[in-house]
């Protein structure tokens, strides 16, 4: 996983060139803006991005490489607007994410919000103009498209939605089975689903290429997920590094809710399996991806 590590550095370097200086004006949003970004992180989202460009060949200059560690970036502050708005308490009321105090708790509830509205416009803003030049053009529009349908109705926001009012309710069976994949698939899956798609594209890689891509992503993040609701179960909160048992507390639809541990664990396990298959059309036997899907898998172990 040298190769995750090194594109790491690349992301936090791009980070800190696309979030707003540290005591810009005003400074009370953008102090919340950083605080919640450079908070630490896996940074996840944008390291896959840059694993598939590379993986799919791309061949760009370093400015060009540079520019797309940028976009990739960009899905970093995005999905960190996500959180932000996740914790506040007409969501999840969460007093605790990445070991650090919530955004709300530190800066108040209104700025937390700003702060939120702030970074997904800010990524927009980078997604539309990189990489730079009018040989991009159709890249950069393709690209803002593809992560607005991955975190609007059909997506994030749909999927947190699903989440909220499916909470408390009794579930059981196999349409409980059907609407669990469906909230993970849009809540989660497919934000990770379209970094992955994303690196593809600046890699200029064909349909084909492309199609297995969106696979594999599509794959990694419903794994990603189903790990993620068994360490709700398993981790204490210092692992965690947010409050761990909220899952079970709120009642919510999650893969040990429905299946019990030993049923989730096997679902981990078939759709890594799948995982690593979408990781073989793309790359051959043992690459990265398929490295990474298996990591993400085994985090609950």
């Amino acid at each position: 996983m040298i190769l995750l590590a090194v594109q790491r550095e690349v992301v936090e370097a791009a980070l800190e060139r696309i979030l707003p200086a540290e005591g810009a004006s005003p400074v009370a949003l953008t102090s919340a803006m950083r605080y919640s970004v450079l908070a630490g992180g896996k940074r996840l989202r944008p390291v896959l991005c840059l694993a598939l460009a590379d993986v799919c060949g791309f061949c760009g200059n370093t400015a060009e490489l540079a520019e797309v560690a940028e976009a990739a970036a960009a899905l970093e502050l995005i999905h960190t607007y996500s959180l932000i708005h996740d914790d506040l308490p007409c969501m999840d009321d969460d007093s605790l994410r990445r070991g650090h105090p919530t955004c709300h708790v530190v800066h108040g509830e209104a700025m937390a919000l700003l702060a939120g509205d702030a970074l997904q416009t800010v990524g927009f803003e980078i997604l539309s103009t990189r990489p730079r030049g009018p040989a991009h053009v159709g890249t950069r529009a393709e690209a803002a498209a593809m992560v607005a349908r991955a975190i609007g109705v059909d997506g994030m926001a749909g999927g947190q939605a699903l989440d909220l009012v499916e909470t408390g309710r009794t579930h059981e069976g196999e349409e409980a089975r059907t609407l669990l994949r469906q909230i993970h698939a849009m809540k989660t899956g497919r934000l990770l689903a379209v970094s992955a798609s994303l690196g593809a594209l600046y890699a200029g890689a064909p349909a084909d290429l492309r199609r297995e891509v969106e696979r594999y992503g599509d794959r990694l993040g419903l794994l990603f997920q189903i790990a993620d609701d068994l360490l709700d179960v398993t981790a204490d909160t210092a692992t965690l590094g947010k409050t761990a048992g909220k899952d079970s507390a709120q009642a919510k639809l999650t893969y040990p809710a429905l299946f019990g541990m030993e049923g989730a664990r096997a679902e981990l396990d078939r759709v890594l399996e799948e995982a690593c298959d979408a990781a073989h059309a793309v790359e051959g036997r043992d690459g990265i991806l398929s490295a990474l899907a298996t990591w993400a898998a085994r985090r609950d172990r």
